[in-house]
């Protein structure tokens, strides 16, 4: 292999990355708050030190110890069960300590006290896991999908942040850097026979085998952009003029009366935002004022913060009443969300008979009866690219398609250099680009800033 060609895993970042690793640190691993049981982690290089002043009794490596967990006078503070995990065998490949005591806050702080007494410090938020993560236990993408677990609201989205926790968005990303690598050497080594370079890239079928990794790069980006959707769910915002059965929909799709639902125009005057599990996407609905001219000052303020929501959403939901709206009132709403993909929902087809419609941009549905509800969730699905609850969907954030997408721009690049001008050298660095922008999602290139931004955003004690 040429010395400037890497795999993913041997350009894994080490640099403490501002962090001390010889500091020992503590946090309450358990929610705030009163509870059966409470757990203090406790990680690094003097945790057996400490563990020796704090416990009634010595913990063997990987083994349940029930004791007494004293303080500076070694009275009891409370009684439980210590977890000892030597490095590397551990989760942040540290030694690590659980004291797993009973949920009082008052106990739990007197734990983490003592520790830091005996030299530990408190844990920034997420510095457990980045620990993990600089020491090689688990990557960036990895990591991630610890939070995400943590703070999934469907049973789609808990399911595939556990597959991404266990490494599978990680091997799919490590598996296009595999195949880049192999076309990397090739070109490299063509380099070096440069009067034999356009035959033997030829000869090998590189343009056949770029063109193939393309299409796998494509099946990726489609993973990805199903797992955000269960990551981050949708913002549907619901339109129309008033009287249209906004309110009506938003109580059908919730299945509680969560908005006032009444005969006389106007009745919304403010949003109201509710969110539902759309076939385990998170979908948060945002009933809205009918939009119309009006002298009353607080309709008129909810009309304008009506619009201003509809800036924010995935998805216009413009419902109007079928039995009263002409087509001229419906093209000119549909004309004033030319920014947005839009959704026209024609309720109370209970009143006028009007069937099923095979526009994939519109709707037919009685909110009274339920007829059309169906079609209605199929085609928000359809207009946001949700496929349906898979298994091996994965669950990603945005920057991991923002990285793949620079990826797959230089790979693009790559091949139209190679199409155009049979350019080696500008092919190996476009591919290099590519490599790069990959290795960003498993972070094994990246940036502290980068670091800091994610690990900031988690529990302390995680």
């Amino acid at each position: 292999m040429p010395s400037n060609i890497t795999t993913l895993e041997s350009t894994r970042v080490t640099e403490n990355s501002g962090l001390d690793s010889r500091e020992t640190i503590v946090a309450v691993a358990t929610p705030h708050g009163q509870g059966g049981i409470g757990i203090v982690r406790l990680s690094g290089c003097e945790v057996v030190q400490i563990a020796s002043q704090i416990l009634s009794a010595d913990p063997e490596p990987g083994q349940i110890k029930y004791c007494s967990f004293l303080d500076s006078n070694s009275e009891a503070i409370d009684c439980g069960i210590a977890l000892l995990f030597r490095s590397p065998h551990s989760y942040t490949g540290e030694d690590i300590l659980e004291f797993q005591g009973h949920g009082s806050p008052i106990i739990l702080d007197l734990i983490v006290k003592r520790c830091i007494e005996l030299g530990a410090r408190p844990a920034e938020p997420g510095e457990f896991s980045k620990r993990a993560f600089l020491n090689g236990r688990i990557d960036l993408a990895q990591a991630e999908a610890i939070a995400d677990l943590i703070n999934s609201s469907t049973e789609s989205a808990a399911r595939s942040a556990l597959r991404s926790m266990k490494g599978e968005l990680s091997i799919k990303v490590e598996k296009l850097a595999e195949k880049l690598t192999e076309l990397r050497m090739l070109i490299e080594a063509s380099i070096d026979f440069p009067e034999e370079e356009i035959d033997y890239l030829s000869e090998l079928g590189v343009l056949q085998r770029l063109e193939l990794l393309v299409g796998q790069f494509d099946e990726v980006e489609s993973c990805m952009k199903q797992g955000r959707l269960l990551r981050d769910g949708l913002k549907v915002v619901l339109t129309g003029l008033p009287n249209a059965g906004k309110s009506s929909l938003l109580n059908s799709l919730a299945k509680q009366d969560r908005a006032i639902v009444s005969d006389l125009p106007g009745t919304t005057r403010d949003t109201l935002e509710q969110i539902i599990d759309l076939d385990g996407i998170p979908m948060e609905i945002v009933d809205t004022a009918g939009i119309r001219d009006t002298q009353d000052e607080i309709e008129a303020e909810g009309v304008r913060r009506a619009k201003r929501v509809q800036q924010e959403a995935d998805l216009v939901l413009l419902v109007v009443d079928d039995d009263a709206t002409d087509q001229v009132v419906i093209e000119r709403l549909l004309a004033s969300h030319d920014r947005l993909p839009v959704l026209l929902v024609r309720n109370k087809i209970d009143l006028t008979g009007r069937g099923k419609s095979n526009d994939s941009m519109v709707t037919c549905i009685s909110v009274k009866t339920g007829k059309g509800l169906s079609d209605l969730k199929e085609k928000i699905k359809l207009l946001v690219g949700y496929a349906g609850d898979q298994e091996g969907m994965l669950m990603a954030r945005q920057r991991h398609i923002d990285a793949l997408m620079r990826a797959k721009t230089s790979l693009n690049a790559g091949i139209e250099q190679l199409k155009q001008h049979q350019a080696g050298e500008m092919l190996a660095e476009d591919l290099s680009l590519c490599y790069r922008a990959l290795a960003e999602i498993t972070g094994d290139i990246t940036s502290d800033e980068l670091l800091g931004m994610i690990f900031s955003s988690f529990c302390i004690g995680k």
